[in-house]
């Protein structure tokens, strides 16, 4: 008994001790300011405000990726000028202890300020920006925290360049460009779009949704707020509710661009300014929409478990990508045509292309769709010349693994279940139940618990292997099989991305298995003559049309400014185009099935 009370009052110091370091936490007071003196420059100023610590030091930290961008992209490399002071304006020594991070000597000063400049001119949906029309802010580039304060609730004081009107954010507003987070999370996941854009409005299942438009374009604003409001709606039958009172769009209209990064209550969108004039373009768009709205649900709260609470300092590694965003886009353009913007023709046409497209990437027998999702950190956003032979995209495998996923569950609960089911029940169980994110095995319980049995085969052979599926015997649920256009194409392909530079004809890249690849063709390699006459960008289509399987080209390049000559084999051309086509005497499940995956209302 005695050796337990020497165990115990240790044990009670130590926890006391905690508990006044969490008091202090609690007591602490956080004030960030954002200014743009002078945005021709593209320099950001950040002031955070401190008070309360009394400690002798206090690091400041700035993250090195952005949520939902799986990169390091060593954000600290964009500041400069950090200063700090105590309330009195006294400077307090500060030196950088690592990449990003600042130390502060505060000497257990009760106030402590500091300031920094950020570079930023990077106009993606990813990182920060600021020129002389309008200032993008993303929290984990722009905002360092105060190592300790992480859960430290605050207020954030915008002051837009002079003339500047408008500040659109999903943070909670308290008064004219001042707002307030709950922690550094929400701060980090809120970013801003700062200028005089115009913005929007339209209400979905009550709540309002904002759409700031920066940068002009073709769009006509009455029709494009209707159709986002439909695609919403739609995407929220899905779960089943709409987990926030307020969401806004930020719209980035550029001269070139695409892409979105989503955040807990809004997200960015990038986009052609040009595009809405055409009807693939404009689609193409709310398909974007659809996408990022969709990860209010998948990704925001329902996720993987490494993917929150976040790391900012490192790589967050998970092999669930593939639903997070691959199912995320078997949602996007599935939830456009229950909205009744593309034909269920058109949207099995893409279907149709997704599937060609993983099935045309060599990568896709190299690399699983897990190990697609856990190396992104280091591959995804990394592409060279080879990455098409040695990886498969985690957004377009995982798309169509939940095409898959979806068929099988139709095909076992007679039409009654759907992928909708699984993720019903993944939100409510993981997110709502037992607030926390889920592990692959937990995600393949779900399904087959919905399902109705084991998905063991399907997560070994597909998700974990690269056995290729048998297509066709899915899709037999709806009454459907996949055809290949070019099963019976007896012609050679080439197989070398080619590109006409200062009138050179330049190889760009090379795919596996294919005839420039087996004839020894390599990346950079100019081709100047094909079987003795000297060629051009537009003479390859040619020269394969006047030759057979099985011929050999002498193909004369320069590669590293020596000419070497090389034999080509033309091999058969082995690119997959696939199209739908319907089964002989559907019967009446499988038409039912097909009804309720497309959305057709029987007449």
């Amino acid at each position: 008994m005695l050796q337990q009370k020497k165990l115990i009052l240790p044990f009670l110091l130590m926890a006391f001790l905690c508990l006044g370091n969490v008091a202090a936490t609690l007591a602490a007071e956080l004030q960030y300011t954002l200014s743009m003196p002078e945005p021709h420059t593209h320099y950001f100023k950040v002031e955070a405000d401190l008070s309360g610590a009394n400690k002798k030091y206090i690091d400041f930290t700035m993250p090195v990726w952005a949520p939902g961008s799986y990169l390091v992209r060593e954000f600290a490399k964009n500041v400069e000028n950090f200063e700090a002071t105590d309330k009195s304006g006294k400077s307090l020594r500060a030196e950088k202890i690592d990449k990003n991070t600042w130390r502060v000597y505060s000497n257990k000063a009760d106030a402590v300020h500091v300031s920094y400049d950020v570079y930023a001119f990077e106009i993606s949906v990813r990182t920060s920006f600021l020129d002389a029309s309008h200032g993008y802010a993303n929290g984990t580039s722009t905002f360092m925290y105060p190592e300790g304060y992480e859960k430290t609730a605050g207020t954030l004081v915008v002051k837009p360049y002079q003339g500047w009107d408008k500040v659109s954010t999903g943070l909670k507003s308290t008064g004219k460009f001042t707002y307030t987070f709950p922690n550094y999370d929400i701060l980090a996941d809120s970013p801003l779009e700062i200028g005089n854009h115009p913005v929007y409005e339209f209400t979905t299942n009550g709540v309002k949704h904002e759409v700031a438009m920066y940068g002009g374009g073709n769009y006509d604003p009455e029709r494009l707020m209707a159709d986002m409001q439909k695609v919403t709606e739609e995407a929220g039958k899905v779960i089943g509710e709409l987990p926030v009172d307020r969401y806004v769009f930020i719209v980035h209209n550029l001269d070139h661009g695409g892409g979105g990064l989503e955040h807990l209550n809004s997200t960015t969108l990038e986009t052609s300014r040009w595009n809405y004039g055409t009807e693939a373009g404009y689609n193409g768009f709310l398909s974007l929409v659809a996408h990022e709205y969709f990860h209010l649900w998948n990704v925001k709260r329902l996720r993987p478990l490494a993917l929150g609470p976040f790391d900012y300092n490192q790589e967050n590694y998970t092999d669930m990508l593939w639903v997070s965003e691959g199912i995320t886009s078997y949602y996007d353009d599935l939830i456009v045509r229950r909205a009744g913007f593309i034909t269920p023709q058109r949207y099995l046409d893409i279907v149709a292309s997704s599937i060609s497209n993983v099935e045309n990437t060599p990568g896709n027998k190299v690399q699983t769709v897990a190990e697609s999702s856990y190396d992104a950190w280091i591959k995804y956003y990394r592409r060279n010349e080879n990455s098409n032979n040695a990886e498969v995209s985690y957004y377009t495998k995982g798309g169509v693994m939940g095409h898959l996923l979806n068929m099988d569950i139709m095909r076992s609960t007679k039409g009654e279940k759907s992928l909708d089911d699984v993720m019903r029940y993944m939100y409510n169980r993981y997110y709502k139940q037992l607030k926390r994110g889920y592990t692959q095995a937990e995600f393949q319980e779900g399904v087959e618990k919905i399902a109705g049995h084991s998905m063991d085969d399907f997560f070994r052979d597909y998700v974990n292997g690269t056995k290729t599926p048998d297509y066709s015997a899915y899709f037999n649920a709806a009454g459907l099989k996949l055809v290949n256009e070019n099963a019976d194409r007896n012609v050679p392909g080439w197989g070398a991305a080619t590109a006409a530079s200062d009138g050179k004809v330049l190889v760009r890249a090379v795919n596996r298995g294919s005839s420039a690849w087996e004839g020894g063709l390599n990346v950079n390699d100019e081709i100047i003559a094909i079987n003795g006459y000297r060629i051009d960008n537009n003479d390859l289509s040619r020269i394969l049309s006047e030759h057979n399987i099985g011929d050999k080209l002498e193909v004369l390049v320069a590669r590293d400014g020596k000419l070497v000559t090389l034999q080509v084999p033309l091999l058969k051309d082995k690119t997959i185009r696939y199209h739908f086509e319907e089964v002989a005497s559907p019967t009446a499940l499988q038409q039912e099935i097909f009804n309720k995956w497309l959305y057709i209302k029987n007449s």
